[in-house]
Parts: structure tokens; C-alpha cells; sequence
């Protein structure tokens, strides 16, 4: 790599889906794309992740007998925030979502028929992809343009102003021992992801975090890089209080990234004492928050046969079968079996499935207030039909959700709320949309729907 300055229309830093959707965005319009990646192979947690992206309106949806409106995931994602996230950003998401996912399938990204529901939705609207193959399609389809130059190995280092202006104009970055600069006539998009692999961090921010109480898992490079460049140039975050653990990540699985959510089927959760601590039905990001909580920061999700069968195998936080398959899913004849499997008084437990069984024939949760099997979705069944299961589960950190501050055109605001000029930012690495808690596959979703409306607000100078 030269010294030398390299010149393009667009920077954009971190090469996973906000990245590739900035990137392929940008190159549709005609523009010219610098797109740096630190690692050495592209995707970050973005390929690590579930699959699942919250879309309102599709043809899957009407396909699978689902009606959605973009006024009820407006809502949806308002209340499972708990009305802390930015209503304009929570409208920019929904405003552009039918399109992007439009957008999606036409840049090559396959969706599986199968619609589920999950953490914080009303009505099922988990759409699955193989998270891998989804930015693999993007980079396939950016690559094609013949106008985005992909770097990787090269890391961004610092952020470059204009001295005559202040404008943000590009990065200094640095490639096989060599530093350079990379200059872009219409700004930057940082898409850097997280720092969900810098403990030392997530632990300044949410000190219940750390290595005794959470799993962390992420993209190798997500260490909040972008977050401290920006951060130099005096933007504001927000949301960093709000760094959660999602429930269901069995505690010694070393193979799985992936949490299991068999209470939004549901199994009822317990502590090590064998009882309910929980609404099970609340997001997963506050049922993470209430495990490590619990004794040893660890608990089961408790289930029956039924529930068993209810499990969605095209669905991976719902795929009850493979984790059975794997070995991960203890199971016996009877409560009292299972209670000396996973070390609980048997008499607790009995009585604690009994209770909650009761709770749902009389139509109410007297305990805990548990209306639904998730968020306002789904009736309550018992737990009543052997074999019975028990999952172990704690709390994994997968995101941290919180990030720099922007606009609607995803302009990066500065500590006074003003603009920062010429930079941008989309994906993990901005703070806002979930607020308190999340929904599942808003994720994912933001990063394709954010990295889009930061590439055309670049453009438009």
C-alpha cells in the first residue's frame, strides 16, 4: 500500500450489512466507494447474527396469513424501548423498511418462507435469512457495481477535518504497517459495529457486565473503534445505560452463538431455586437484565412436550429440536425427574409449574402479570403434557445497541445536538432506535435501513 492519498465520492468504514448497504447504496447512484474493513474477512457480527429482520407489510407476511401495517411496528417498537428510544428515528426505520427489504431481495438476499414471532412484536414478523449468505449477497451485488474498492486488513484510525471548514473529508488509516489517508469528496458513513469485545468498556457504561455474569460474543473487531473516532470529533451518545444480555444462551455451549427463546413458546423461566423470578414474555434484552439477577446468574427454561413441538427449526433463537439433537436440552418423565437433573428442590418446581398452571386457566399471572406467550402476541398455554425439558440458560451480550447520536438522515450530531459536517453513521454503531430493550430483527434491520439513508444524505452533500 502507498502513501500516497487515495481519493473516492464516499468512505465508509466497517464492511459488514450497514457497511455493504452504504456501500451498494452509494454505487447504484453512480458515486464512488472506499469501503475499509479492519479484519480480514468481511460480514463482522453482522454474519454472526441470528438471521432475523423486523419488516412490516411484505409479501411473506400476506403469504403466511399475517397483517402488519408500519403504524403497528411504529408502536411495537416504541413500547418495547419503553418510549426511551428517538421517535424520529423509530419513524425513519419504519418509513423505510417495506423498501429496503424490497431493495434487499433485489440486491440478491434470500428470505425463508417462514414468518416467526419474537422479542417485542405484536405479530410475526421475524424474516430469516442465512445472516453469512445476506452479506455475501451485498458484497456480490456492490462488487458488480465496478464502483466500490473493498480494503480489508486496513483499519481506520482517525477521522480527518478540513482545517478551513471543520468539515469531516475522511480517515487516516493503516494497511500492511503503512499509514495513509483516504479522502472522500461527500463525507464518511462509519458502520464500525459495537464494542461488544472490549469488556474494559461495556463494563464503564453497564458495570452489571463483566466476565462472572455474561457471555460476550460479536465480531472480532467490534472494540467501539468508530465510537471513539467520532467521539474525538465531539459527537454525543446515547443509550449506553441500556447495554443488556439477551436471555437464552445455554451457559458451556461453545458451539452455538445463538440464544434459545422457548419462553416466547411458552416454557416458563426459573432460578436455581425453582421458581419463577420473571414475565417471560418480556423482551429478551430485559429477561437477559433479570437472569443475572438470579443465583450464580444462571436459570432453565422449563417446558413440556407440547411446547417441544411448537419449536420452529427454520428459526434459530426457536429451534428446539437441534438443541435437543445437540444434547443441550436435559429431559425426563416427570417434573420431579427433571428437577434432580438440573439440582432444584423437586417440590419447588412441581409446585411452581402447578402455580403458573394455574395462573393461565384463570387468565391471569398473578405472580408476574404474564398475558401472552411474547410481547401482545400469543395465548398462554400450560405446561402439563410429559416428557418434560429444561434448558439451561444465562444472559449473552451480542450487541451493545447504544452508540453515537444522529438525526433522521443519519448526520452524527455533536455534545450541542448540531451536525457534524460530513459524517455519518448506521448500524450498531448508533445509538437511539431500541431505547430500553429491542426487537428482534431490528437489529439487522437498521443496519441495511440505516446504512442506506446515511449513503443518500452523504450524497446529497
Amino acid at each position: 500500500m502507498s502513501d500516497l492519498d487515495l481519493h473516492t465520492a464516499l468512505v465508509v468504514v466497517g464492511a459488514g450489512m450497514a457497511g455493504f448497504a452504504a456501500a451498494l447504496q452509494a454505487a447504484q447512484a453512480g458515486h464512488d466507494v472506499i469501503l475499509l474493513e479492519k479484519q480480514s474477512e468481511t460480514g463482522g457480527s453482522s454474519a454472526m447474527s441470528g438471521g432475523c429482520l423486523a419488516f412490516a407489510g411484505t409479501d411473506l407476511q400476506r403469504a403466511n396469513g399475517v397483517e402488519d401495517s408500519n403504524e403497528l411496528l411504529f408502536t411495537d417498537l416504541r413500547e418495547v424501548g419503553k418510549f426511551e428510544n428517538d421517535e424520529s428515528l423509530v419513524r425513519a426505520y419504519v418509513d423505510h423498511q417495506l423498501d429496503t427489504y424490497e431493495w434487499l431481495k433485489a440486491a440478491g438476499v434470500q428470505f425463508g418462507p417462514h414468518i416467526e414471532t419474537s422479542s417485542g412484536q405484536s405479530v410475526p414478523r421475524v424474516h430469516n435469512v442465512d445472516p453469512a449468505d445476506a452479506v455475501r449477497a451485498l458484497a456480490a451485488s456492490a462488487r458488480r457495481t465496478g464502483r466500490v474498492r473493498l480494503l480489508t486488513s486496513t483499519r481506520a484510525l482517525r477521522l480527518v477535518r478540513d482545517p478551513r471548514d471543520g468539515r469531516i473529508v475522511g480517515v487516516t488509516a493503516q494497511r500492511d504497517g503503512s499509514t495513509f489517508t483516504v479522502l472522500g469528496s461527500r463525507g464518511v458513513v462509519l458502520a464500525s459495529g459495537g464494542f461488544v469485545q472490549n469488556a474494559e468498556l461495556i463494563h464503564r457504561y453497564a458495570p452489571q457486565y463483566n466476565a462472572d455474569t455474561a457471555v460476550f460474543i460479536g465480531g472480532a473487531g467490534n472494540t467501539g473503534d468508530g465510537l471513539r473516532m467520532a467521539q474525538q470529533m465531539g459527537a454525543d451518545c446515547r443509550d449506553m445505560i441500556y447495554i443488556k444480555g439477551t436471555y437464552g444462551k445455554h451457559p458451556t455451549d461453545e458451539t452455538n452463538h445463538h440464544s434459545l427463546l422457548a419462553v416466547y413458546k411458552g416454557a416458563i423461566a426459573v432460578n436455581q431455586d425453582g421458581k419463577r423470578y420473571v414475565d417471560e414474555s418480556i423482551s429478551y434484552k430485559l429477561l437477559g437484565d433479570a437472569c443475572i439477577q438470579q443465583p450464580y446468574g444462571a436459570t432453565f427454561q422449563i417446558f413440556d412436550q407440547p411446547i417441544f413441538d411448537s419449536g420452529d427449526n427454520q428459526t434459530r433463537i426457536l429451534d428446539i429440536e437441534r438443541r435437543h439433537e445437540e444434547g443441550l436440552v436435559l429431559q425426563a418423565d416427570t417434573l420431579e425427574e427433571l428437577a434432580a437433573m438440573i439440582e432444584v428442590p423437586a417440590d419447588v418446581l412441581v409446585d411452581t409449574v402447578r402455580t403458573y398452571n394455574d395462573y393461565v386457566d384463570a387468565g391471569h399471572d398473578a405472580d408476574f402479570g404474564r398475558a401472552h406467550l411474547v410481547h401482545q402476541h400469543g395465548k398462554l398455554v400450560k405446561i402439563e403434557t410429559g416428557p418434560y425439558y429444561a434448558y439451561p440458560s444465562t444472559a449473552a451480550v451480542y450487541g451493545t445497541y447504544c452508540g453515537l447520536c444522529v438525526d433522521a438522515a443519519m448526520r452524527v450530531l455533536d455534545v450541542h445536538g448540531e451536525p457534524l459536517a460530513g459524517l455519518h453513521a448506521a448500524g450498531e454503531v448508533v445509538g437511539g432506535l431500541h431505547g430500553a430493550a429491542y426487537m428482534t430483527g431490528s437489529a439487522l434491520g437498521k443496519a441495511a435501513i440505516f446504512g442506506r439513508i446515511a449513503a443518500r444524505t452523504a450524497l446529497a452533500g
